[in-house]
């Protein structure tokens, strides 16, 4: 049978791979001959489980949504990722990792954020593992995703923004890259999402799989089946739709639909949507579809969700839509607000921006009522709430 992901050489189809400096080849080594046995171990499993359980809330709960299942036509369910402590899915890969790092004997972490909420997530576990932690994040997602930051000083992370380029993901990813380079012999860099060099992409997908895991058991409750018709994803990096999808990749029953940043459009020349606007090229250490000009140079993307403004894309995604296996959808950000006010006030939810790009894609969708739809609202919107009171008076925003 034909599968999707990933190979021995760490590649998804084409995408993938570890192109990295030579300083770096030994961590990387140490990390990929390394990672699978202790993932794999019973110590290991039983720790991580353990604290998915009692220190995040797991399993987050399978809510299906009744009102917005009438006005889209299907059963609609929303894996609550946005219930789990720190009010993210990057939680369950901050855990994973840092448990990682222990076994492996690191004793320094360094993590990159945009939206915040994996820096939150990293910060908070190496105050958990007593582990000092410095987060690097672009200033203008400083800016706009203030109250994050707050969230990381207070549990006792060194913030450093970082004032290159657009000022935000890409460059904060830059920065930590350059960290891990004069450090590699006791740094341990958590990635916060489905990219970097092999084995991250694989490394963090699985930690994140206990997503789909849930989803398979819940299911099974709910509907009598383990498997939905559609399931639903919002996708910068990729790790909550990695998640969201692990155990369901081969499983051609069901429909993937995934929505990345459009931003202002994909014409516009402000957008983030890189499997709409990318070329083949490699970005920090992996080879993918990148946003980059005629001369291979990596241009600004743009979105108005600091957590999906990122130039690149997950190998494992970027393979899906080019075997289209997956449909990706650019959701524009006006397009998104709408999605994130209409959850607000259709079901009492408010949805991280990152995640609306997900809820934008069902005004897009043709669904039968008896198609059984599982969407991941992959984060709470507290952090986004400046961004949203902005529009909240707006009529074309809250026209649903």
């Amino acid at each position: 049978m034909k599968t999707y992901n990933i190979d021995t050489n760490g590649y998804y189809g084409e995408f993938g791979g570890a192109y990295i400096p030579e300083i770096l080849y030994q961590a990387v080594e140490k990390l990929r001959n390394n990672y699978l046995t202790i993932l794999e171990s019973k110590d290991f499993q039983k720790e991580f489980h353990q604290l998915l359980h009692d220190y995040v809330g797991r399993p987050s709960p399978l809510y299906f949504a009744r009102r917005m299942s009438e006005k889209y036509g299907c059963r609609l369910y929303l894996k609550r990722e946005d219930l789990n402590h720190t009010g993210a899915h990057k939680i369950n890969n901050a855990i994973g990792q840092i448990l990682l790092a222990k076994k492996m004997g690191c004793k320094r972490i360094i993590a990159e954020t945009g939206a915040g909420q994996h820096g939150v997530a990293a910060a908070t576990v190496c105050a958990l593992m007593n582990m000092p932690c410095r987060v690097y994040m672009g200033a203008t997602d400083v800016e706009r995703q203030h109250v994050n930051v707050e969230r990381m000083k207070m549990l006792g992370a060194e913030v450093y923004a970082v004032h290159s380029g657009n000022k935000t993901l890409k460059d904060a990813t830059n920065e930590a890259i350059r960290d891990w380079c004069s450090h590699p012999d006791d740094t341990f860099y958590i990635i916060g999402s489905t990219v970097g060099p092999h084995p991250y992409p694989d490394l963090v997908a699985r930690l994140q799989s206990i997503i789909s895991k849930e989803i398979k058991q819940q299911l099974l409750e709910k509907e009598g089946r383990d498997y939905p018709d559609y399931l639903m994803a919002c996708i910068g990096g990729g790790s909550n739709a990695a998640g969201t999808i692990y155990h369901y990749i081969d499983d051609l029953r069901v429909k993937l639909f995934l929505g990345e940043a459009g931003g202002h459009g994909i014409e516009s020349g402000e957008t983030a949507a890189t499997i709409h606007c990318g070329k083949i090229g490699i970005i920090h250490g992996f080879r993918t579809l990148v946003m980059q000009d005629e001369d291979g140079q990596v241009t600004e993307p743009y979105s108005i969700s600091a957590g999906l403004d990122y130039p690149g894309i997950g190998p494992l995604h970027a393979h899906l839509a080019q075997e289209r296996r997956a449909t990706v959808m650019a959701i524009n950000d006006d397009e998104a607000l709408r999605a994130a006010f209409e959850l607000t006030r259709t079901e009492g939810i408010i949805p991280a921006l990152e995640s609306a790009h997900a809820l934008g894609m069902l005004p897009k969708m043709r669904f039968q009522p008896d198609d059984v739809v599982v969407l991941t609202v992959s984060g709470r919107g507290d952090k986004d709430l400046d961004t949203y009171l902005k529009y909240k008076d707006d009529p074309q925003i809250n026209s649903f």
